[in-house]
């Protein structure tokens, strides 16, 4: 592992802790949405919905483009 100047070991690693605490969130707060929707008036339902179907896709989409694969 080489080390360069003003790069610290430690910015990879929070970055992805970050990035993971960010889409669990997301992922527990798309349930509530799905059952949130059914408890909306009708004509906000299918948007609370659809909040929830991308929150949801949000969450799996940001660990692979941020976390990416490991090449070393």
């Amino acid at each position: 592992m080489r080390h360069y100047l003003g790069e610290t070991w430690h910015n990879e690693s929070t970055m992805n802790i970050l990035a993971v605490i960010v889409s669990l969130f997301l992922f527990v707060s798309s349930f509530l949405l799905f059952a949130y929707a059914f408890a909306v008036p009708e004509e906000f339902a299918a948007i609370v919905f659809f909040i929830g179907i991308m929150s949801a896709s949000l969450s799996i989409a940001i660990p692979f483009n941020i976390m990416g694969h490991r090449e070393r």
